[in-house]
């Protein structure tokens, strides 16, 4: 049986986001197919778009209504400027931002496929020499809301925030993406944690392919100490974890174009209600509408939309308690 539907949340005061990641110029290539191996493939288009996981959750955030400061490093190079600008465009402080020499600009090829299916190979460049200064990051975790990060930067550094975000009372949002295994000191540390099938299956070891399923790999997940856990699931929604138990979110059908920054979209949106107030259910429910509205256009920053156009969007449908 479905529970009621939930409302959305409304306005509040502008919760502060700090976000740790990675900014990358990706170029996308639109193909009617993936390429086989040694296949030669006539492409459709290409673009270069502002992305990278951690400027895309930035940039979610603050469509979302959030005051928003980015963390990161960007290369001395036309593409770190145009990364840095888009930013700003957004009303994000770019004022721990990095600029180095020793590297270019992070960059990701992005195959979109015709049914808006991608494929991803990023290359790290400026990403890689992330280094936080330690007084300067306790000052922007003051007064935050949530510390929001993924594993596109240097793992000793985004530990070293999680560790400092924990010690300021400042709540942390984990993407674990590209997956890598979670030290354990740090898994108490983590307020929300919000994987997909494939992450959330290596980080317990528990299949992760059905909302049944993922429940079960969310309960394992909280075991390690972790309050919150989102286990997406594409087109079918999510599935929410917490001491209330399992429910799960279907998404609303739609066309997809390009799946580019769907998650991070889910993550932003997310991020910001639950900043406001919002229960979990709630911010779960407006990150699978933005996510929804996110995949009908191609993309990475172009698709992320705002919160007047997420809260004119269809509702999902209602939420599902599952055993």
């Amino acid at each position: 049986m479905s529970a009621p539907n939930p409302p959305s949340p409304v306005h509040a005061a502008p919760p502060r986001i700090v976000v740790l990641g990675s900014l990358n110029m990706d170029i996308v290539l639109r193909v009617p197919h993936a390429p086989a191996a040694g296949e030669t493939l006539l492409g459709r288009s290409i673009d270069h778009i502002p992305g990278g996981k951690g400027a895309n959750q930035a940039v979610s955030c603050a469509r979302e209504g959030g005051q928003v400061a980015m963390i990161g490093c960007v290369g001395d190079d036309a593409n770190g400027r145009a990364l840095c600008a888009a930013l700003e465009a957004d009303g994000i402080d770019t004022a721990a931002l990095r600029t180095t020499t020793a590297a270019p600009t992070g960059t990701a090829l992005i195959l979109v496929e015709d049914g808006g299916q991608n494929r991803i190979v990023m290359v790290p460049g400026a990403n890689a020499a992330v280094d936080l200064d330690a007084a300067a990051l306790r000052a922007q975790l003051q007064g935050a809301a949530f510390l929001v990060t993924q594993f596109e930067t240097p793992m000793d550094q985004v530990e070293r925030a999680i560790s400092a975000a924990h010690a300021a009372g400042c709540k942390v949002l984990l993407n674990p993406s590209p997956m890598q295994p979670i030290a354990a000191p740090l898994w108490p540390r983590i307020d929300t944690l919000v994987v997909n099938e494939l992450e959330a299956r290596a980080l317990c070891g528990q299949a992760a392919d059905s909302p049944q399923e993922a429940a079960l790999a969310g309960r394992a997940l909280r075991a390690e100490g972790i309050a919150r856990v989102v286990v997406t699931l594409g087109a079918r929604g999510a599935v929410a974890i917490d001491d209330d138990g399992a429910r799960h979110h279907p998404a609303p059908q739609v066309q997809a174009v390009d799946t580019t920054a769907a998650g991070d979209t889910f993550l932003g949106a997310l991020a910001v209600a639950l900043g406001e107030g919002a229960s979990f259910d709630e911010a779960v429910r407006l990150g699978i509408r933005a996510a929804a509205l996110c995949i009908q256009q191609p993309g990475a920053q172009p698709s992320i939309p705002r919160r007047d156009a997420v809260l004119r969007s269809p509702l999902p449908p209602d939420w599902i308690p599952l055993p």
